[in-house]
């Protein structure tokens, strides 16, 4: 196989990469419609949900670097089987959940095999597709994974109104064993030619640094910035993140090459990425509680707001294939993110008489966006790190984007409760304050309940429309960080150091 013309059947090796990132992506998103059922089934406090959807997450994102070392040493293909093993088997434990607390523990264990999986995916694809080709197999990887987070929620929806919560775990059972078979037929096993050995505490300290920080992010709004247990978690994350830094820097073969941050196209287009993700990571959740509390939605209706999101990146994203080749890659960034801020300014401006039209739009808008920058993007970072590093690089991608993420639930997420709650009425008790559920289930026992309903809704979408402006923001800051910091054509990536190769072979 040359790197000029890539694997014979990387097309169908696509197809088998996209099966397994596709489970990932329908349970992430497939969780969000059946929160208040697994709430209704175990009388979980609001603290137990969040906990169900930050295991997940917070595990995930704390395992992604450890897990992209790993398979660049022990082989990309095999991390795939496993981690696909391990999901399928938590998911199915998952949906025979008997407490809230077990449920919590399998998502974590879930989020240990999507972190297995996830790097590998494009690892794989960086080195079976040549370099022309790479921003089409990223487009398609890409409108793989949309049509997969709109295919959650609906799918969510109709399991939970026909089913039980249950249905969203046992869901991925059939979609993990597809894509074993797929990636073990079709998949070859890469690894990095000169397997250097693991620093396992170097794998402690990172592992520790990425699990606090993430924690401390999606915890502190509801604990609060100062709270002694968020503060702790941000400390100890500093601590060993630091400490992770320091042991790199003097390591002959290090786990991450902080090198990597000097180039500009890799630190340039890693920051884009991670701002926009901080607006777009929770939009869907934000959206969700206006869909069925405000607008008053069930769960499949409220499902199929995701479509046109999802329609939206697939569309995008046939552009975004193909246009880095005549336009470069930061023309294509800058534009995406353009049209993704324009969708933003129209989901800022809902109000309560707002319809599925005008949600519809403004997510279509930012899903075109997306699906325009997102292979421009990704070609740029990945285009940086040497092929035979290509796990370390995908994780690190992929670490960048979960950090926006949680700097998103955690900021945005902030926001909406500060602002919701300035705008309601005096008077209240704190716990009926806490969310847009609570305070209509508060209502439901007023005396004066249809008047507080409505005051209720309309601060959560004055709320909302604050939140999304924030959207309208982070979209524009990305396209200025592409703009001057991205060159304007695609350059190869940096060969490695021969001097350091040297060293890491010795060492």
């Amino acid at each position: 196989m040359s790197d000029e013309e890539g694997h014979p059947r990387r097309w169908a090796i696509l197809v088998a990469l996209c099966a397994a990132l596709l489970v990932i992506v329908i349970d992430n998103t497939v969780l969000h419609v059946a929160v208040p059922a697994i709430g209704d089934a175990f009388d979980a406090s609001t603290d137990q949900l969040q906990a169900v959807i930050d295991a997940y997450v917070v595990v995930f994102a704390g395992l992604l670097i450890t897990a992209g070392v790993l398979s660049d040493r022990y082989g990309r293909r095999r991390a795939l089987v496993a981690g696909l093993l391990v999901f399928g088997a938590a998911s199915a434990l998952a949906a025979a959940a008997p407490s809230v607390w077990w449920l919590i523990a399998m998502r974590a264990l879930m989020g240990v095999g999507a972190a297995l999986v996830m790097p590998a995916t494009l690892a794989v694809l960086v080195v079976v597709f040549p370099e022309q080709e790479r921003p089409r197999a990223f487009a398609v990887w890409s409108a793989v994974a949309s049509v997969g987070m709109a295919a959650g929620p609906l799918l969510g929806g109709a399991l939970v109104d026909m089913w039980s919560w249950a249905g969203v775990f046992l869901i991925n059972i059939p979609v993990v064993a597809v894509a074993l078979f797929g990636v073990v037929r079709l998949v070859p096993e890469t690894r990095a030619p000169d397997r250097r050995g693991l620093d396992p505490f170097g794998t402690v300290l990172v592992t520790a640094g990425m699990t606090g920080l993430v924690w401390a992010l999606i915890e502190a709004p509801a604990y609060g910035y100062t709270a002694p247990a968020v503060l702790g978690g941000a400390a100890v994350a500093l601590m060993a993140l630091i400490g992770f830094g320091v042991r790199q820097r003097r390591s002959a073969a290090p786990m991450v090459d902080l090198r990597l941050y000097r180039d500009r196209r890799f630190s340039g287009a890693s920051f884009a990425v991670a701002v926009m993700t901080i607006a777009t990571g929770s939009t869907l959740f934000v959206l969700s509680q206006y869909l069925q509390l405000v607008l008053g939605y069930r769960a499949f209706e409220t499902g199929l707001a995701a479509v046109p999101l999802a329609a939206g990146v697939v569309a995008g994203s046939t552009v975004g294939g193909r246009a880095p080749a005549r336009f470069g890659p930061r023309a294509c960034i800058v534009a995406g993110f353009t049209v993704t801020a324009a969708g933003f300014v129209v989901l800022a401006s809902l109000s309560e008489g707002s319809g599925y039209v005008a949600v519809s739009i403004g997510l279509a808008l930012a899903g075109v966006g997306s699906g325009i920058a997102g292979p421009s993007a990704t070609s740029t970072v990945l285009g940086a790190v040497p092929p035979e590093r290509a796990g370390m690089g995908s994780a690190l991608n992929d670490t960048h984007q979960q950090l926006g993420i949680a700097l998103g639930v955690a900021g945005l997420g902030s926001l909406l409760a500060t602002v919701y709650r300035g705008k309601l009425p005096d008077g209240l008790p704190d716990d009926a304050m806490s969310s847009l559920g609570a305070t209509l289930s508060h209502a439901r026992d007023h005396a004066d309940g249809g008047a507080l309903a409505g005051a209720a809704r309309s601060a959560f979408t004055d709320a909302q429309s604050v939140t999304m402006s924030v959207g309208v923001a982070a979209a524009l800051v990305g396209a200025a960080v592409a703009l001057f910091a991205l060159p304007g054509r695609a350059t190869r990536a940096t060969a490695p150091d021969p001097e350091s190769e040297e060293a890491g072979q010795r060492g």
